[in-house]
């Protein structure tokens, strides 16, 4: 392995040796990969754009997060700058295991999807585009080893087979029981991939983080606490941001759906007043929440979350339903 890793960073370090003249570039596609990103892009689509392409958006991404999650832990590598302090790296501080890279394995997933729903060959010679350089950015900022990216591919490749695969048919099977039984149902399976991360977890047993790493993660980035992948509370934000959106999702299409049609004025207004209200639940709420690692803290950070994806897929377009900013899908 240390030879894989050596190797990695002469990659890393040739490829940073063209010239800082690419950092511009490779710092907004790495942001073309980032949660934050998606956290701008994903409302937008939902509240604006395509309602049923947001929401799906939404939910392949809360499930390949946790997936990508556990497979973290479950390779427990360290990232190029843990590893060694001969890299210079230009992104900010990380707290998760590198293998296999969220951002390549993300990537995929939205830039599949979107490619999928557009269904032209130019649409998928952009979404490969955009998926190679959000990889490849990764490696020149030296947030990642050459194989974190592949296995971000693959995995990614993979998941967005299934999602695609099995999409219809899992959407069919739930729609046949009650809105109280679909809820019930989507919340067992949120807590299922919650069991996904803890998995892997558990068969680390006494595995302990090497001091190096943290020791070159602290040189790196040294006024930022310590390194800990382990910690479980940020786990489960994209379980209970799943079992949200899933929830409102079904919510609202029992009162009957929600349209995106309307004036552009319209539109610019729903997305103004449902971001205020994502910001108002994760700034307002966070204040009040405990950073401690025990079950009164994950429970909260997972409900907290939760409510953001409940807002966002249910209470924010039933209230611009009822401001009159945009109609039922009958209407």
């Amino acid at each position: 392995m240390d030879n894989l890793l050596n190797s990695g960073l002469q990659l890393i370090q040739w490829f940073q040796a063209l010239g800082t003249w690419l950092l511009p570039l490779m710092k907004f596609f790495t942001f073309l990969g980032s949660i934050q990103f998606y956290l701008l892009v994903a409302p937008l689509i939902l509240w604006c754009i395509d309602a049923k392409l947001g929401i799906r958006l939404g939910l392949f991404l809360m499930i390949n997060a946790t997936v990508n999650a556990a497979l973290k832990v479950a390779f427990h590598q360290p990232r190029p700058y843990w590893y060694s302090s001969s890299v210079k790296v230009f992104g900010s501080a990380e707290n998760s295991f590198g293998a296999p890279s969220g951002h390549a394995q993300n990537a995929v997933i939205v830039w599949g999807t979107l490619a999928d729903r557009i269904k032209t060959r130019a649409a998928w010679i952009v979404g490969l585009i955009f998926i190679f350089m959000i990889g490849i950015s990764r490696l020149y900022l030296a947030l990642h080893f050459p194989q974190d990216i592949l296995l971000g591919w693959l995995f990614g490749a993979i998941m967005l087979w299934v999602f695609l695969r099995c999409e219809k048919p899992v959407v069919s099977w739930i729609k046949k029981f009650t809105i109280p039984i679909q809820i019930v149902l989507i919340f067992l399976f949120s807590l299922g991939l919650v069991l996904l991360v803890v998995f892997p977890q558990l068969l680390l047993g006494s595995w302990t983080i090497p001091d190096d790493w943290v020791k070159n993660a602290s040189f790196a980035f040294p006024g930022e606490p310590l390194i800990n992948p382990l910690s479980f509370s940020n786990l489960l934000t994209s379980t209970g941001a799943f079992f949200g959106l899933a929830a409102g999702w079904i919510w609202i299409d029992a009162l009957g759906g929600f349209s995106i049609k309307g004036q552009w004025y319209k539109r610019l207004a729903r997305y103004i007043l449902g971001v205020v209200g994502v910001l108002i639940l994760y700034k307002g709420l966070g204040y009040f929440l405990p950073e401690a690692e025990t079950l009164v803290s994950y429970t909260l950070h997972y409900l907290q979350y939760a409510l953001i994806g409940f807002w966002m897929s249910g209470v924010a377009p039933w209230l611009f339903i009822t401001l009159k900013l945009a109609t039922h899908v009958e209407q």
